[in-house]
């Protein structure tokens, strides 16, 4: 009897342990998987030129996502993110441009103070949004559809709805040019990965955003600021949308006002298929970063099978509601 209690045990054990390996590597499992399918269906996607177009394509959705990481781990969402892309874009390559016509008065300034106007524009949208849900308690869906709709309109009004054309070689670097034979976006995405990993996983604040994720009742009683947190999310999340608006306008030689469109739906995208809960206080920006990647690589190894893109974006639907009803069931304890 005691032997057979011991077998059962162990069977339940390993069962257990089965299934928490599958929440923590499932991810890059499906990552492994997907990519060997399209590398047999496909003699190109193997290739270097190739693997570097996807990484590439990955950079500017990577950036974008790893800041809504951010917002969702505190049970928020930032649907403004895409607008913004399109603002900090427009704003700073008009700092950037040679164009008579186009550009502020002055320009073209030297390219890192297009960098820094970019960025400290992305953080007053950022700003706004984080005090509207912190200190206002209005919920984020709303006040981000809000700055969705303003960043839009701030893009045609500020560009008389004309794209920036003629931006300078040394605006243009951070999108085309590279390090030590690494596309510069791809470096730039690195750096936020890293940076962003230290953060959530080695400081004080990284563990508040996961307290206030998971229970901001407990985590105010605990004596943390939930306010300040939530604030703080929501301005790391325009900044790198800011970082992500001037990359595509570099890599793109141009600055487009309509640019960004629906770019917010592929972060969300990327961090829910990543594993991180849209209930808060459960994910990694390392599945954000997978969960990018699978997007870009599904994205690349579609256009190489010739399938349309209308078929993409169903795949894509069906991917991120199969990830929820995962994160749902995962909830429930089933």
């Amino acid at each position: 009897m005691a032997l057979l209690e011991n077998k059962t045990t162990t069977g339940w054990l390993n069962s257990d342990r089965r299934r928490l390996l599958v929440q923590e590597y499932g991810i890059f499992l499906a990552f492994l998987l997907l990519s060997f399918i399209l590398s047999i269906s496909n003699e190109y996607f193997l290739t270097p030129g190739n693997i570097s177009n996807v990484l590439l394509q990955t950079s500017i959705n990577g950036v974008l996502a790893i800041g809504m990481t951010f917002v969702i781990l505190t049970r928020g969402i930032d649907l403004s993110v895409g607008s913004v892309v399109a603002l900090t874009g427009i704003v700073s390559a008009s700092l950037a441009t040679t164009s008579a016509t186009a550009g502020v008065v002055g320009a073209p300034y030297p390219f890192y103070i297009a960098l820094a106007v970019g960025i400290l524009v992305g953080v007053a949208c950022g700003t706004i949004v984080g005090i509207i849900v912190s200190r206002f308690a209005v919920p984020a869906f709303v006040a981000t559809l809000g700055m969705l709709s303003a960043a839009r309109g701030m893009t045609l009004i500020y560009g008389g709805g004309k794209p920036v054309p003629a931006l300078t070689p040394e605006f243009r670097w951070i999108g085309t040019g590279n390090v030590l034979g690494i596309p510069m976006p791809v470096v730039l995405l690195a750096i936020v990965f890293i940076v962003s990993w230290w953060i959530l996983n080695r400081t004080r604040f990284g563990r508040y955003i996961y307290a206030v994720g998971g229970n901001p009742h407990a985590a105010k009683t605990s004596g943390i600021n939930v306010t300040q947190i939530r604030f703080v999310v929501y301005t790391i999340s325009g900044a790198l949308a800011g970082l992500a608006g001037m990359m595509l306008s570099a890599r793109t030689g141009s600055a487009l006002p309509q640019a960004g469109i629906a770019y917010e739906l592929d972060a969300i995208a990327a961090v829910v298929i990543g594993g991180t809960s849209l209930s808060g206080g459960v994910g990694r920006v390392t599945g954000t970063l997978i969960g990018a990647l699978i997007i870009g690589v599904m994205n690349n190894g579609l256009d190489l099978l010739g399938i349309e893109s209308y078929y993409q974006q169903v795949l894509k639907g069906a991917l991120i509601v199969g990830a929820v009803m995962l994160d749902q069931k995962r909830n429930q304890g089933l």
